[in-house]
């Protein structure tokens, strides 16, 4: 780790992560001078001698621990690899984490984090809305180990959280509050700082209460939950990281002792990413900033235009609130800039929503987000359709709800394409 850290200065100017995103990590000298690292697409690796092999897997199953100058060796890539670990070095740097894990997808993310944490017995508090596959492991897979899932409103969560609290029968169990915010799809915020005191006042020597946060709707870039108080931070890299719409992955950060605990159990699940996957987000990093800063960008046009259109009925967009709103505190302290999610109800219901969709040409009528390409969907019937209908409309997805996640296309284009398949509505 101190090779590592020096890399992150010149003399004695730290350097700005964009800037690490070109190499950190990364030592062309052992790749033959590549000024890229290669794709290691291999399953297992050569151990230099047999006494070196066992030191490797005592390390990586937790038989002794590390020395310090000790370094774990290569064995083989459902534990380890070249393009792995050093993914994993440099997805620490936007967040300021000191580790990161990386997976198959954002649900193995997800289903790997808790199930390591979570025992039979637990109560998990969640947000919600949440995605719509997050949902279901809460409600559906977690209860078959005897997880209890106890849900909490964004927009009311003090009195819905203190209002468990103040169970002393529950309190007791609670083992995680897991908060998305903003929340899928309706940008709801949540006080990740007020959670993170709250789980401090439940824990004790016997029991830390882990605060988790699925950060993927603002990315690496707009939000910081470890500066507010988060144990681990979750992402879907599928999106903003990824941010090409070709590659599945997920990630996992927070601090190095809760981390190799996550390895642990990601090495036994096999949720670990490809290395094609890693070397995918390796080139991904490099244009983070740049993608993520002109999609923010685009979105407040965007979100403008359709906040005065006579046909949208409210829009959900995070650079709109003003200091009325409740919500407006939490976002000035934790959030740096309103991303590139917009959510908005059509005047109608489903039969208006689909016609405006199906009308759309530039935006793509597709799931997901965070994608050079802009999309639009409608979470009902789609990303949150496993939802129960009638929990859904409390959360607020109506079947009027449309969601966008717009891209890098210029701004001009975006808002004529919506303003042609309003007109058909």
């Amino acid at each position: 780790m101190a090779n590592r850290k020096a890399e992150a200065y010149i003399h004695d100017r730290a350097l700005h992560p964009e800037s690490l995103m070109m190499g950190y990590g990364y030592e062309p000298a052992l790749s033959e001078g590549a000024i890229k690292c290669p794709i290691f697409q291999t399953s297992t690796f050569v151990f230099p001698s047999a006494e070196e092999g066992k030191a490797f897997f005592e390390i990586a199953y937790g038989l002794r621990e590390q020395a310090p100058d000790e370094s774990l060796g290569l064995i083989y890539s459902r534990l380890n690899n070249p393009d792995l670990e050093i993914l994993e070095d440099r997805l620490t740097l936007w967040d300021d984490a000191e580790s990161s894990a990386v997976f198959g997808s954002g649900m193995s993310a997800i289903s790997t984090t808790l199930l390591q944490f979570l025992k039979p017995g637990d109560i998990i508090l969640h947000s919600e809305p949440v995605y719509g596959g997050t949902d279901y492991l809460l409600k559906h897979i977690l209860p078959q180990f005897q997880i209890r899932p106890i849900g909490f409103r964004a927009h009311h969560y003090a009195e819905d959280i203190d209002s468990v609290l103040n169970n002393a029968d529950l309190a007791d169990k609670i083992r995680m509050i897991y908060i998305e915010t903003p929340a899928n799809p309706t940008n709801a915020l949540i006080d990740i700082a007020w959670c993170a005191e709250r789980a401090h006042k439940l824990s004790t020597d016997a029991r830390q209460v882990l605060v988790a946060v699925d950060n993927t709707f603002l990315g690496p870039l707009w939000q910081h939950p470890l500066k507010q108080g988060a144990d681990v931070v979750l992402y879907s890299a599928t999106k903003y990281i990824g941010g090409h719409s070709d590659v599945l992955a997920g990630v996992c950060l927070g601090a190095t002792e809760l981390i190799s605990q996550v390895k642990i159990m990601r090495t036994i699940m096999g949720t670990m990413a490809s290395p094609w996957s890693g070397w995918l987000l390796l080139r991904s990093l490099e244009t983070l900033k740049l993608r993520m800063t002109s999609q923010m960008k685009n979105a407040r046009y965007v979100a403008n235009f359709l906040d005065e259109h006579p046909k949208i009925e409210r829009v959900y967009y995070l650079g709109h609130l003003n200091e009325s709103d409740p919500q407006f505190a939490i976002y000035r302290r934790q959030c740096l800039a309103p991303g590139a999610m917009i959510s908005f109800d059509i005047v109608g219901g489903e039969a208006e929503a689909f016609r405006f969709l199906n009308a759309l040409n530039l935006f793509k009528l597709a799931v997901s987000l965070g994608g050079t390409e802009s999309l639009a969907e409608h979470p009902a019937t789609m990303t949150h359709s496993d939802v129960d209908p009638a929990e859904r409309i409390v959360m607020g997805v109506t079947e009027q709800m449309v969601r966008l996640s717009i891209g890098v296309e210029h701004p001009e284009d975006l808002i004529a394409d919506l303003e042609q398949a309003l007109a058909l509505v």
